[in-house]
């Protein structure tokens, strides 16, 4: 099981505009916050958005994303929509990934460090 997922932000600010709209949506709460980053959690699952500990810029990793599982389609809808509102980018709208899985139902974004998050569900509805 994890127990915490980390990615980096060049502004704490932009960030924490972006995750408090979108966590929300797949259970994930805000819990901490300070100039250096931000907390979200959910039961022992923990993930935070932090300035680097070594104080050179976040960068993105190449062929790195997150997959957030909810619970069914309409969640996947607003988790893209919330992400577009508030800064993310597109990197594949909400619809059906036939080659993953016959159900698999889900919508690609990038935060606004260029970070790509998921929302996914197996659930026929």
């Amino acid at each position: 099981m994890i127990h915490h997922v980390s990615v980096g932000t060049n502004n704490v600010g932009r960030s924490k505009r972006f995750y408090d709209a979108v966590l929300p949506l797949v259970g994930i709460m805000p819990m901490a916050e300070d100039e250096g980053g931000l907390g979200y959690g959910s039961g022992t699952f923990h993930f935070s958005v932090q300035v680097p500990i070594d104080g050179r810029p976040a960068t993105v990793g190449n062929g790195t994303h997150i997959a957030f599982a909810v619970e069914d389609r309409s969640m996947v809808d607003r988790f893209y929509a919330a992400a577009l509102d508030h800064g993310g980018s597109d990197d594949g709208a909400p619809g059906l990934r036939p080659d993953y899985d016959a159900n698999y139902y889900g919508a690609f974004v990038r935060d606004p460090d260029g970070h790509k998050i998921e929302a996914v569900t197996y659930s026929a509805r």
